[in-house]
């Protein structure tokens, strides 16, 4: 089945992604498309990353995925289509690719061509044919010039040592929860260097003891603390908006820290 997921900063009220859908029937119309968001705020590149890194390993191997959201403080960049961890990625070389994975990409092509350079709608007049092609079996070589290096952004990451690890809120998702960038497998690490000893989840005047296995491990209303399916710390209230209620944005600091 030739799959294409579709991120975008376009919103709902215009006709932009109905343009980009009819784009990718109009080249292989037997492609199934699957919307991710387009509610990214426009030109978050942070957070369209959040969301497809968190995501993407679910579809099949194959599958393509068209990014439409471009880095709003960057001059204008170029259209590139990457493969990475077997799946294809089209979208502008922002940097948010060096986001998606830990991994490197394998294959980077150039999608600059004429139609491209004159185009005020990149994601219409020339991504979105180019997804359906790639996600049809059609060759990346055959879309444009291959390409060595693409743009790179440093994500923020944890620091740890034996006693702690410090880290930071990353993103607030739709219910108020905050996620951190303090991931499950440095935790079970250090906690295995120190005989599973006790430990404190520290952020602003909390201060908790323990990691919830479920939600619904503490009441309406109470503070949990887990791990989240993708294996980053997440902190949240049952119930209720953790960020409002707890004080917490993006960039806080969140430590763990170990009872040795």
């Amino acid at each position: 089945m030739a799959i294409v997921t579709f991120l975008s900063d376009f919103g709902l009220s215009d006709h932009y992604v109905a343009a980009v859908k009819a784009s990718i029937i109009k080249a292989h119309p037997q492609t199934t498309i699957v919307d991710i968001s387009h509610q990214i705020a426009v030109g978050d590149v942070g957070h369209a990353a959040h969301i497809l890194s968190s995501v993407f390993r679910d579809f099949p191997e194959g599958t393509v995925h068209l990014i439409a959201v471009s880095n709003s403080n960057a001059k204008m960049t170029k259209a590139v289509a990457v493969k990475l961890e077997d799946h294809y990625f089209v979208g502008d070389d922002s940097g948010i690719f060096s986001l998606l994975s830990e991994q490197q990409p394998t294959e980077a092509v150039d999608l600059h061509n004429e139609q491209s350079a004159h185009s005020t709608f990149v994601a219409r007049d020339v991504l979105g044919a180019v997804a359906a092609r790639l996600a049809n079996g059609q060759a990346m070589t055959d879309m444009g010039t291959s390409v060595d290096g693409l743009n790179e952004f440093m994500p923020t990451r944890s620091k740890a040592t034996k006693q702690q690890i410090a880290g930071n809120i990353v993103r607030i998702d739709h219910y108020g929860n905050l996620i951190t960038n303090i991931m499950l497998r440095d935790f079970a690490a250090i906690q295995k260097i120190n005989d599973y000893c006790p430990f404190e989840v520290n952020f602003r005047r909390e201060k908790i003891d323990k990691i919830n296995q479920s939600f619904f491990e503490v009441g309406p209303g109470e503070c949990f603390v887990i791990f989240d399916s993708q294996g980053r710390l997440q902190i949240g209230v049952l119930q209720g908006n953790g960020s409002e209620l707890l004080g917490l944005m993006v960039h806080d600091q969140v430590f763990i820290d170990f009872k040795i």
